[in-house]
């Protein structure tokens, strides 16, 4: 499926007078004609290295949505040699939502648990847009608890727009199942790593966020509402999401700067949609760093090192 982000029109359009002049060229071969194709490329590639060492933060945010930017189980397809799915939350069911289970992440055993969305109408409806209902974030606690008891790290991979609002979710207690994570989580006795690679929407992301170290993709966002719904509040209309992106500091590039985040993991240039392959690296041997370094902690460090990270969040001073 080709998705073509707006601000990237301009370099279409180029391209597609660089296809035209090239057709022009096998039929009628021109001297002439070749250097202008030549000068067009060299155009097109400096007009799109200029947009992409300046995005703002939405147009970041348009990258984070793109329909083929890898998701969660594409990046445990090229990162995990073995992947074993756990499903259900022992009470009410599954959430295709919230895939979960034991793997290989290179040399290392891991729980990997994350969000995963869809990119056509079928596997959408499957896994509701990303967005988790209750029965997700209890299934996840549940398989960190596993993960706990069996001395292995804790991976979470977050891309969600949020939780999901709508009657059932709020009937079997949305916002306890969440919350209950933030507790939870903050007493787990292992290392946890968590990954925003898309979206990381609200208490949708926290409810699998609370971790020791917290990276973000380059062209990842994480904030406490999306942009569309802040200017909806803020402006009264949806097409100030842009003032709304800024104003949010929800790029990875602001969060590290805040001290929220730990850590950006690079992606190939124009954004992880354009090689799946060369972002599932990177992501890998972030993952594998970072446990690297958990690991090597005794279990009341890792605790109390996880406690003042979050506790030293919102700090501010008066001048």
């Amino acid at each position: 499926m080709k998705q073509v982000l707006e601000f990237e029109k301009p370099v279409v359009k180029l391209r597609e007078e660089i296809e035209e002049a090239k057709k022009k060229l096998a039929s009628k071969p021109s001297d002439k004609l070749a250097n202008q194709i030549t000068e067009l490329e060299k155009k097109a590639d400096t007009l799109l290295r200029e947009i992409h060492t300046n995005l703002n933060p939405w147009q970041r945010v348009q990258i984070s949505r793109h329909i083929n930017r890898p998701f969660m189980l594409d990046y445990v397809k090229h990162c995990c040699d073995e992947f074993i799915e756990v499903h259900g939350d022992r009470h009410i069911g599954d959430d295709h939502a919230m895939p979960a289970g034991f793997a290989m992440w290179g040399e290392k055993k891991v729980v990997v648990i994350g969000h995963q969305k869809g990119r056509d109408t079928k596997e959408n409806l499957l896994r509701n847009f990303g967005s988790a209902h209750p029965e997700g974030y209890r299934k996840a606690l549940r398989v960190m608890r596993m993960a706990e008891k069996f001395g292995l790290p804790i991976l979470t991979l977050i891309d969600t727009p949020g939780a999901f609002p709508g009657i059932g979710a709020e009937e079997r207690n949305i916002a306890e199942a969440i919350a209950f994570n933030l507790r939870e989580m903050m007493t787990l006795r292992t290392p946890v790593v968590a990954i925003v690679i898309g979206e990381g929407g609200s208490g949708g992301a926290l409810g699998i966020g609370i971790a020791d170290r917290v990276l973000m993709m380059e062209n990842a966002y994480y904030s406490v509402i999306s942009p569309e719904g802040c200017a909806a509040i803020l402006w009264k209309h949806r097409e100030h999401a842009p003032e709304a992106a800024a104003a949010l500091k929800l790029s990875a590039q602001d969060l590290s700067k805040l001290g929220i985040i730990d850590g950006i993991v690079p992606e190939p240039f124009g954004g992880a949609h354009n090689d799946h392959e060369v972002a599932a690296t990177s992501l890998k041997d972030a993952v594998l760093n970072a446990i690297s370094e958990l690991e090597k902690l005794p279990t009341a460090q890792l605790l109390e090192q996880r406690y003042q990270k979050f506790r030293a969040l919102g700090k501010y001073t008066e001048n």
